[in-house]
């Protein structure tokens, strides 16, 4: 398996392919790694490219230095907002539309568990990106907040609909109205993270997470999710349990079901290759 470090083309974001994990680690450690325009365009990328390469078995998002985003870059707002912007309001949409599809959408439907690793605050549309992956891992220190509010915005990059699927759409609201401070302790407790650790434990929690991830059943993984997703979003049983019957047996076809029968039948460990 390929692994070491890969070119974004920009230094807002690093990529890094070792044992299966494609870590994408935000890079603007001076920004509280806002989200720059050339750091979403190499994430969208990055993404992309990880979703149809089989090298690809778990996707970690995380950020350099004692933040994991801090959402969007109010001072590159602020000039725009001096300087008037120089698109249309329809183009100004249509490019905020990809860009949510290509980071958070994907990262969400992605068909590979993704693992958000936050040593620090993750705020307004870099909780949205946190939220949008299958689990979670915080430091002890490290804090969440919707903080649209406090700048004038509704919120973006799917943060509405994560969040209310995680706490329920009261507590949602008034985690967005509000715009509290969400502490790792409560974060855990509204199961809005997975785990909390103190800081000099993190990096080597979330690697073993993310290796345990990636040295799992792949295509198994990919039906979970579809199965999962569907869960939520239609209210039909019978639709549910046939997604969930296709899924099961195509999964009997696969070489990681067949050799972990065997791995169990030889009371042994299995080991899955993702196919």
């Amino acid at each position: 398996m390929s692994s070491g470090v890969i070119d974004t083309g920009t230094d807002h974001l690093l990529a890094n392919l070792t044992g299966g994990i494609l870590t994408l680690t935000f890079n603007r450690p001076e920004a509280r790694n806002a989200l720059s325009s050339e750091l979403l365009q190499a994430l969208g990328s990055q993404l992309a490219d990880g979703e149809i390469n089989p090298e690809v078995r778990c996707v970690v998002i995380t950020g350099t230095g004692a933040a994991f985003c801090a959402g969007g870059d109010v001072k590159a707002m602020s000039e725009t907002n001096s300087n008037g912007a120089k698109s249309t309001l329809d183009t100004l949409i249509q490019r905020q539309r990809l860009n949510q599809r290509a980071t958070s959408g994907r990262l969400y439907k992605m068909p590979k568990p993704t693992l958000a690793v936050l040593p620090g605050p993750a705020a307004g549309a870099g909780l949205s990106i946190a939220l949008a992956c299958d689990l979670r891992i915080m430091s002890s220190t490290a804090f969440m907040t919707t903080a649209f509010a406090k700048v004038g915005f509704a919120g973006d990059y799917g943060g509405s609909l994560f969040m209310s699927q995680l706490v329920g759409t009261a507590k949602a609201r008034e985690l967005y109205f509000l715009s509290d401070r969400i502490s790792a302790k409560e974060a855990e407790d509204l199961g809005l993270t997975n785990w909390v650790v103190e800081p000099e434990a993190l990096q080597e929690s979330a690697a073993g997470i993310a290796q345990k991830l990636a040295n799992g059943p792949t295509v198994a993984y990919s039906y979970m999710k579809e199965n999962l997703a569907r869960a939520l979003t239609s209210a039909d049983v019978h639709d549910c349990l046939d997604l969930e019957a296709s899924h099961h047996i195509h999964c009997g076809g696969t070489d990681d079901h067949k050799n972990a029968v065997e791995a169990f039948i030889e009371k042994r460990a299995p080991v899955f290759e993702g196919r």
